[in-house]
């Protein structure tokens, strides 16, 4: 029989056994920590310093290398610069030389006119108004550049046969000038345009050839003034008339005075009158001249407006409807003097917008 003290003996003997068996592993097989062994653990010292030297050059290399970068987009930015401020300069200088034939035209033609006692010039176009009195009459010329082509377009009532002074035109349609345009027949109390009328880029009552000594004037969709004897209606087709009138005769065509018939040159000889021209820029110059009545004792003769349309530089040039017809408009006031002491209703107006 086991007494207690042994019992508790083999307790302590079987529990410390696997302790006591870890010690003798680890004496009789300790590993050998040789200081060679955590030397070759440790890099060497020259190693990390040349590392650090290495990494402090790539650091001072990536410094010198951001320095020169930042320079260099510095010298670009001025470059670009001066090279964008040079490029305007250029486009400034080339613009202004383009311009320059122009101004120096404008000038010539402005200074054979006079000094412009009103003017007007917005965005659509520029007008310039001047006073005609070279001693045998009296009148007033009206420049216009159109910078717009639709800054100038033509009144026509969209009743058939009704009328309406130039007056009245323009403060229908909201114009800052106008003027009478073409003749017009009278027929049962009625006043209807006479021969080839345009509105629109449409006939308004079909094409009718040129004969006699009419003509057509008109402006196309370019802005530019179109006009002479057609006699057939592709002619005028080609010219593509936005809109347009007529009457008698032509004046001036492609820069050359043409024949006034006689009938013309006293039927009657002195009269009030409208004409209308362009220069080659395609500037229009209208010139309306006063006078006391229609009986040929006032007022200029075509052959006096022909050759005071030539001195000017006028291209093209067509006599309009005259007499008591003759009106000119500008800023909602009558600039001449109507020699039937008021406007005359006609039917067509060539009107200007601001």
């Amino acid at each position: 029989m086991i007494t207690p003290v042994k019992q508790v003996n083999r307790f302590f003997m079987l529990a410390l056994a696997p302790f006591v068996g870890l010690m003798l592993c680890l004496l009789l097989f300790r590993p050998s920590l040789e200081p060679a062994s955590l030397a070759e653990l440790t890099p060497p010292e020259e190693t990390i310093t040349s590392q650090t030297q290495a990494i402090r050059q790539d650091l001072s290399g990536a410094e010198e290398a951001a320095v020169q970068t930042s320079s260099s987009i510095k010298k670009t930015t001025q470059l670009y610069n001066q090279t964008t401020s040079t490029m305007s300069a250029l486009v400034q200088k080339a613009t202004s030389q383009a311009t320059r034939p122009e101004t120096i035209y404008n000038q010539r033609i402005s200074s054979k006119l006079g000094v412009p006692f009103e003017r007007i010039n917005s965005d659509r176009l520029t007008i310039e108004m001047y006073r005609v009195n070279p001693g045998t009459y009296k009148g007033y010329a009206m420049k216009i550049k159109l910078k717009d082509p639709t800054a100038m377009q033509m009144a026509l009532n969209s009743e058939a046969g009704k009328s309406e002074t130039t007056m009245q035109a323009v403060r229908r349609t909201g114009a800052i000038a106008g003027i009478n345009a073409g003749g017009f027949a009278d027929s049962g109390g009625k006043r209807y345009p006479l021969s080839t009328t345009v509105m629109d880029g449409k006939y308004v009552n079909g094409f009718q050839a040129s004969f006699k000594d009419l003509f057509f004037v008109g402006l196309n969709d370019a802005g530019k003034l179109v006009g002479g004897k057609f006699f057939d209606k592709g002619s005028l087709d080609r010219l593509q008339p936005q809109f347009g009138a007529t009457f008698v005769p032509v004046l001036l065509q492609n820069g050359r005075k043409t024949p006034i018939p006689a009938k013309w040159k006293v039927s009657p000889k002195r009269a009030p009158r409208t004409v209308i021209g362009n220069y080659k820029d395609d500037q229009i110059l209208i010139i309306v001249v006063d006078g006391y009545n229609e009986k040929g004792s006032s007022g200029a003769t075509l052959e006096e407006l022909q050759a005071r349309l030539y001195k000017l530089g006028v291209v093209d040039a067509y006599n309009l409807d005259g007499g008591g017809s003759s009106s000119l408009v500008l800023n909602n006031r009558v600039v001449n003097n109507p020699s039937d002491g008021n406007l005359r209703p006609v039917p067509t107006h060539f009107l200007f917008y601001k």
